[in-house]
């Protein structure tokens, strides 16, 4: 039994060199995983890398970009205490909506003042051409009365001449003569300047008079249609600071409207950014304040210069004190209203746009050829 036992157990390699003989063929395999895993890794990077690197130049992306709008101040025309308020805070108005009423007790006043105004002008027109009339006719009289002293003269002196009249006479009728001679001047000066104060000199009659106090008639109800404002266009009120019962003056700011669907995109891209850029490429960009939602837009224009040109205070590089810092050239990107028109895009919202350039993997690759 036990020659048996020794024989076996010496038949029966021992673990330890079952483990030496595997060895080197599991490392080799291992080896070669390790390579084949290494290089897949290297090849898919590579291809994201260049994937990601082709679509940095061929889609152009900033996080510094936010909507704007236009403002319109609404201000009033003429000066009153305001009656109505119409209108609340971040309210919606449409284009011609009333706003706001000012007191018009005034301007009613002056409207009626104005029209009793055009009526008196018109009532003196008559009352000149009236007199003009009169001193017409007071003309013709002193005429006849100069032709009839006429013929008498011419009487008399036929009669002086025959040794009927006397002298004297005679003398009379020469001085009648005289005298209707100048109350006939007299009457023709007085008609002239009747009818230049009328106006008919110049067919126009009164009507310069007339239509001064129709221009001061119509400046009155001007001035009353002021008293109500208006909204010159679609938005939404901001910055309301008025209330009923305050007194206002012409060209005070009273609130804004800020049109919201005419909104659009400044986008801050870095110099580098603009080279492929140019109006009419697409855009798409996403909103903070709505995540996971796509909008889409088109490149309208771009500045003429950089944000820091145009500030408040320009950098002096002639100082000497220069250091270069990366620029950022303010684009416009207009919004596409039918992108998603239920949600409202509001000023100041943080947008990331990317400009598709439409440019392909190939231009990229022509770019970097050296040669």
């Amino acid at each position: 039994m036990e020659e048996t036992n020794t024989e076996q157990i010496e038949a029966i390699p021992s673990s330890n060199d079952t483990a030496q003989n595997a060895s080197p063929k599991s490392g080799g395999n291992k080896k070669i995983k390790g390579l084949v895993v290494l290089l897949t890794v290297i090849v898919v990077g590579g291809w994201f890398g260049l994937k990601m690197f082709i679509t940095s130049k061929t889609h152009i992306e900033t996080d510094n970009a936010f909507i704007e709008a236009r403002t319109v101040p609404v201000s009033a025309r003429v000066s009153g205490t305001v009656a109505r308020v119409l209108v609340n805070d971040n309210q919606f108005v449409k284009r011609g909506d009333l706003l706001l009423e000012i007191d018009a007790s005034d301007y009613k006043l002056a409207m009626a003042q104005a029209a009793a105004g055009v009526g008196m002008a018109e009532n003196e027109s008559g009352g000149e051409q009236m007199k003009a009339e009169g001193a017409r006719a007071a003309l013709q009289s002193a005429k006849a009365r100069f032709d009839q002293a006429v013929v008498d003269l011419n009487r008399a002196e036929k009669l002086y001449r025959r040794d009927v009249l006397p002298k004297e006479q005679l003398d009379r009728v020469t001085t009648a003569k005289r005298v209707c001679e100048a109350q006939l001047k007299e009457a023709e000066e007085a008609y002239k300047r009747f009818q230049a104060e009328a106006g008919l000199a110049l067919k126009t009659g009164n009507k310069a008079r007339i239509m001064q106090r129709k221009a001061q008639l119509d400046e009155a109800k001007l001035q009353l249609s002021y008293t109500k404002v208006y909204a010159p266009r679609d938005g939404y009120i901001t910055r309301k600071s008025i209330e009923t019962g305050v007194n206002i003056q012409p060209g005070q700011p009273l609130m804004a409207l800020v049109p919201l669907q005419d909104a659009w995109i400044t986008a801050n891209y870095k110099e580098r950014q603009i080279t492929w850029l140019k109006p009419g490429q697409k855009v798409e960009f996403t909103v903070d304040a709505y995540p996971g939602k796509t909008f889409s837009g088109t490149v309208d224009s771009i500045m003429a210069g950089t944000g820091a040109a145009f500030s408040l205070l320009p950098p002096e590089n002639a100082t000497g004190n220069y250091v270069k810092v990366v620029q950022r050239v303010p684009v416009k990107i207009t919004i596409n209203k039918n992108s998603d028109p239920e949600r409202l895009l509001r000023v100041g919202m943080s947008v990331v746009p990317v400009v598709l350039t439409g440019r392909s993997s190939s231009d990229v690759f022509k770019e970097m050829n050296p040669f």
